[in-house]
């Protein structure tokens, strides 16, 4: 059975965002909907079950930040993606958002193939109805299975504990994890870790992967990013 077309809300309040992602999405065979401020999004969001949902950050009546905290509220929205599109790139912002329950975070101004290819990926899994157990993130491809991490198709072993941390940065690229998230997840709550050991580990990984992909945000944690090559 063929799958339908994912659905995707994009919510701005500048009419001419709007319309060229629109057009581009449109163009791409995705049933798009758009809303002008959070409080809108969240009316329509109920009636329209996206699969994504574009979230601008700074809107009148309610912000992003306070609809994404209000979509994420709604059991029949639990399986969307969110995806803010801000001109607002600072750390705390992203931090924010991610905080709120963002899956993403793009900053303004958008480029549309590049924020097609984002899509595209989610959708696919999406249809799929399961994620990967394969991160491909260009020219990095981590296979949680295998435990394999390939670098410009170079395969790389890395200890467990290596692994599973850039595991959980890399499942989420430009989420700011804190030291404490970090801990939990790949250490667990039963074992006493110090910052030490997580820099250390950070270190390593640096000195296998490349220290361009793995941004350290003072006081908070740290994030991974992915390089988008120019043609």
């Amino acid at each position: 059975m063929k799958n339908l077309p994912t659905k995707i809300l994009i919510v701005d309040d500048e009419p001419d965002i709007i319309e060229i992602l629109k057009y581009n999405l449109n163009n791409e065979g995705y049933d798009v909907k758009s809303a002008y401020n959070g409080k809108k999004a969240v009316e329509k969001a109920k009636k329209f079950i996206p699969d994504i949902i574009l979230l601008d950050v700074m809107m009148p009546e309610m912000d992003g930040i306070e609809a994404c905290v209000e979509l994420k509220k709604i059991s029949s929205l639990s399986n969307t993606r969110i995806i803010f599109l801000s001109a607002r790139g600072e750390d705390f912002t992203q931090i924010a958002a991610f905080d709120a329950g963002a899956d993403d975070y793009v900053t303004k101004p958008v480029k549309p193939k590049i924020l097609i290819k984002k899509i595209s990926s989610i959708s696919k899994r999406i249809n799929n109805n399961t994620l990967s157990d394969i991160l491909d993130l260009g020219e990095i491809k981590i296979d949680k299975e295998s435990y394999l991490i390939t670098i410009n198709k170079e395969d790389i072993s890395l200890p467990r504990k290596e692994f599973e941390l850039l595991y959980l940065l890399a499942s989420k690229p430009g989420k700011v994890f804190s030291r404490d998230e970090i801990m939990h997840k790949v250490w667990g709550s039963q074992v006493i870790v110090g910052d030490r050991t997580i820099d250390v580990h950070i270190r390593k990984l640096r000195e296998k992967i490349g220290d361009q992909h793995i941004k350290t945000i003072k006081g908070v944690g740290y994030k991974f990013k992915i390089d988008v090559k120019k043609k």
